[in-house]
């Protein structure tokens, strides 16, 4: 297993940030390992939703196909999925209002027998990742 994991304080409220991290047609203006959806994100957007995506994590391609485990508005969104080669991905988004600002985190997991081939290789290009994606999704909502 790989475990990984970004913080960053966003200077909006909860409710714009989370307006930009689930606006499915722009995902792409943020996240830098998403490189489309076959068929749109998740709609609507609620537990059991699922979707499929394609990525780009370590310079290689893969489709996700995802599926809506936790949500609540503003707050959690938490997306578990199966990738190529039998790798478990799971994706946590967590906000959590700071004054007029935001703490945004983010938690991923990749588990599979591949993983344990390459979980340090994985773990540095998924935490990079995850932070040029938070100073991405300021940039945006600021």
């Amino acid at each position: 297993m790989a475990e990984v994991s970004a913080e960053s304080r966003i200077g909006a409220p909860a409710e714009t940030v989370w307006a930009r991290l689930t606006d499915w047609s722009a995902y792409g203006e943020w996240n830098t390992t998403h490189t489309g959806f076959p068929s749109g994100g998740p709609e609507p957007l609620e537990v059991g939703a699922t979707f499929r995506e394609n990525m780009r994590l370590m310079n290689f391609p893969a489709e996700v196909e995802w599926t809506v485990e936790e949500l609540e508005p503003a707050r959690v969104l938490a997306i578990r999925g199966q990738g190529p080669m039998a790798v478990t991905v799971a994706t946590r988004y967590t906000l959590t209002p700071d004054g007029d600002a935001t703490r945004v985190r983010i938690d991923g997991a990749f588990t599979g027998a591949t993983v344990s081939l390459m979980a340090g290789k994985l773990k540095d290009s998924a935490t990079a990742a995850l932070d040029e994606s938070l100073r991405r999704l300021d940039g945006l909502v600021t």
